[in-house]
């Protein structure tokens, strides 16, 4: 199981075994911190808490001052140390104390406990499954493929898993395509006691918008002008907390404000010549964000390295990144992360990037575009707004269909289609790949039954639900903590973590600080969203560091051009990968559905790139794992636990 994991720590592994308190724990390293002495697992000098961990607790110094001072003693410099003994001094309080990206897991032999946590926005991933003929056995691994290689471990497609991907590109909360698998939410622990069979599950931390007074500063008698520079401040300090490594380190820069804001702020807390810079570039000029990246490169002076990338380079690295994607993730753009990644690899074994921005400060397009739709909402009953989008959709397919990024058919027909929906379904209707009705059209009757036994959209409603104990305000609170669980945690920070661990190389992520979090999570829709302006409070808050090019450019997105490639380069490969006998092998398709949207596509009457993607990546999925997709089932009961919640194994 653990060497599944080697690119992800190419630099050592390493094991500890209990074989009287049953538990063993391995660990592959990727050495950032102590080269010398930071192997792992780690224990308490008597050896009776032992941990692993995936990640960097960035606020170690401290908490390792603060436990020197109650009389531990550390063995090695090491960032992970920290966890096994702020366990002995506070027990589970430790998870609310650290600070970082991480996904671990802590031994009690005493106690004969393991604990499960994963960090507040859910940068490091946790899987976890009951295995064994009694299902009393928890295994555990930072990807899937690791509880694959456990022998025990109940492998069937479920199929409400398979809708969710098919809806949202991924697989959100605690799903995964293994129907005897789960995954451990962001800010949680699971704690497996050995003795009761008992699992239990707690949360550590929630990302508020009316927040405790001790966590926010009162900003309510401040000007613009002052909260644009406190954001400002804790860009800086977020950024300054994620240089500490003992390796080279760099910055991802897209030319984007995201991006650029992380490396602005690096180069004030070091000489700019010193900062690397990475960035790609494509041949198509509606995808291609390097004459931005290279702006920024020379306004801020940072050491500036640039790759263009073909599309020939891009499709023959797809079966590499099949073999690490675990589970399928419909997001084309992690072919362009992996490339990136490995380009900067070269040079650095770390790097910063922007991933954040935009769900905290309202900057994808889908923003905007809700504004209109809530008025039409004030205006219109459910019945005229859903016609008024066929109507719209209709009027769309009259435009010469474009293959470019973000182009006006595109967008339109992207609007159309969210109208019948309320906010939150429309989002998810504008951002995912299939609406719930098209899933039906694809899946054989008996497959979507019971994988649409409940809509794909019920996940959403229970945020909507879930967003009064938080203090959600209005529907921009909303709309921020929809995409922050279901597109940042269960989407982008996924796609991030595999493309970079199968290169080796840690990602860091400053605008996701939980005080910057906490900050912007705050802060009114209003100073987000202004007059058509995203990320308005940000770009105030930057605006010194970077210049007016960047700032005020429209967002394009880091993509690559599938729609045109899937009638050229990867023609061949769609009609095999999606072929009639492959799809009826399968037994859980309709191939002429789906038959007919690539035709449609091919032969120019639509723009199906999304789907399309999406379906392929679950092809070039289920060619490497090998699985029987016939046996789709419902998942396990026991698979999937509430997040307040605890099951008993055996009596």
């Amino acid at each position: 199981m653990t060497r599944t994991l080697s690119l992800r720590g190419p630099d050592g592994e390493g094991y500890y075994l209990d074989g009287p308190g049953g538990c063993g724990l391995g660990h592959r390293r990727l050495s950032i911190i102590d080269l010398e002495g930071g192997a792992q697992p780690l224990g308490t000098p008597d050896g009776k808490i032992q941990t692993v961990v995936n990640g960097e607790i960035y606020n170690f110094v401290a908490l390792r001052n603060e436990l020197i001072g109650y009389g531990h003693g550390f063995k090695t410099k090491s960032d992970c140390e920290v966890v096994a003994h702020g366990y002995r001094q506070w027990g589970k309080g430790v998870f609310e104390r650290i600070d970082g990206m991480f996904a671990l897991a802590i031994w009690d032999t005493e106690k004969r406990k393991l604990l499960l946590a994963r960090d507040r926005m859910g940068k490091k991933p946790m899987y976890w499954a009951l295995v064994g003929p009694n299902k009393d056995v928890l295994v555990f691994g930072s990807e899937l493929r690791a509880l694959a290689a456990h022998p025990e471990l109940d492998r069937h497609i479920d199929p409400v898993a398979l809708a969710a991907y098919l809806t949202y590109e991924c697989f959100p909360e605690t799903l995964a395509i293994y129907g005897g698998a789960a995954k451990l939410l962001p800010a949680h622990v699971l704690e497996f006691d050995r003795d009761a069979g008992r699992i239990t599950t707690h949360e550590f931390w929630k990302m508020r918008f009316s927040p405790p007074a001790s966590s926010v500063p009162d900003f309510s008698e401040w000007d613009e002008d002052k909260i644009a520079g406190h954001l400002r401040d804790l860009i800086r300090s977020a950024t300054e907390a994620r240089l500490v490594s003992d390796v080279p380190l760099g910055v991802f820069l897209s030319g984007g404000i995201d991006s650029s804001s992380v490396a602005a702020a690096m180069t004030e807390l070091m000489p700019a010549k010193e900062v690397k810079s990475f960035s790609i570039t494509f041949d198509d000029p509606s995808f291609d964000e390097g004459p931005y990246a290279r702006l920024v490169a020379k306004h801020l002076g940072t050491d500036h390295h640039e790759q263009r990338l073909s599309p020939s380079a891009m499709i023959d690295v797809l079966p590499k990144v099949a073999d690490f994607m675990s589970e399928p993730i419909g997001d084309a753009s992690i072919i362009p992360t992996y490339l990136l990644s490995k380009f900067a690899r070269e040079t650095v074994t770390v790097a910063l990037g922007g991933d954040g921005g935009d769900e905290l400060f309202l900057g994808y397009p889908t923003f905007v575009a809700d504004k209109y739709a809530q008025n039409l909402d004030r205006l219109l009953p459910v019945g005229a707004r859903k016609a008024l989008g066929r109507g719209i959709s209709e009027a769309a397919r009259l435009l010469p269909v474009s293959r470019k990024n973000m182009s006006f058919d595109f967008k339109l027909k992207r609007f159309a289609q969210g109208l019948g929906y309320d906010a939150g379904a429309r989002h998810q209707a504008w951002m995912g790949s299939f609406l719930p009705e098209e899933i039906s059209a694809i899946l054989t009757p008996e497959v979507a039954r019971l994988a649409l036994g409940k809509s794909p959209y019920a996940m959403v409603e229970e945020l909507e639900h879930d967003g009064l104990s938080l203090g959600v305000r209005d529907a921009d609170d909303a709309a921020i903590y929809q995409y922050v669980r279901m597109y940042l945690m269960a989407c982008v920070l996924v796609k991030v973590d595999r493309a970079s661990m199968a290169a080796s190389l840690e990602v860091r992520a400053p605008l996701l600080d939980t005080k910057l979090v906490e900050y912007a999570a705050a802060l009114p829709g209003s100073l987000k969203l202004r007059g058509g302006i995203s990320k308005y409070l940000l770009k105030k808050a930057v605006r010194p560091w970077l210049p007016a090019e960047i700032i005020d450019r429209p967002k394009k997105g880091f993509g690559i051009p599938v729609g045109e490639w899937l009638r050229g380069p990867l023609r061949p490969m769609a009609f095999d990968l999606l072929g009639v006998s492959r799809l009826t092998r399968q037994g859980i398709w309709r191939p002429e559905a789906i038959q007919q949207m690539l035709k449609d596509h091919d032969e120019g009457r639509a723009d199906n790139r999304k789907p399309l993607w999406t379906l392929l990546a679950l092809q070039l999925w289920l060619d490497r794992y090998g699985l029987d997709a016939r046996r789709a089932e419902p998942a396990p009961a026991q698979a999937v636990l509430p997040r307040e919640s605890s099951v008993i194994l055996r009596s």
